[in-house]
């Protein structure tokens, strides 16, 4: 099970959305994966330490370093396959890359 966190300015929509997106997309995969959508200003070090990868709506300074692998996902939320698809290819290759 790959553990991601995603998050956005309200943790309401976006990351809502994301959220959906990403366990669709990469159970289409063969991936399992739960993914939590939260309040950007909600996430702190301890929070972060319990996921495998880090999915915000765009680039966030948290005021500590993440630990853990990146993907920028907002382009998720234009629902177009142009833009989506590099994402979700990102995504995958940074779940390959854990090792799990």
């Amino acid at each position: 099970m790959i553990k991601i966190l995603a998050a956005c300015g309200a943790g309401v929509n976006s990351s809502h959305q994301i959220k959906s997106a990403l366990e669709q997309e990469m159970g289409n995969r063969g991936y399992e994966v739960q993914c939590d959508a939260v309040m950007v200003k909600d996430i702190n070090e301890d929070m972060i330490s319990h996921y495998d990868i880090f999915a915000p709506i765009a680039q966030t300074d948290l005021g500590f370093n993440i630990n853990i692998p990146i993907v920028d996902c907002g382009p998720i939320l234009y629902r177009i396959p142009m833009m989506a698809d590099p994402v979700y290819n990102q995504m995958e290759e940074t779940i390959k890359s854990l090792g799990k």
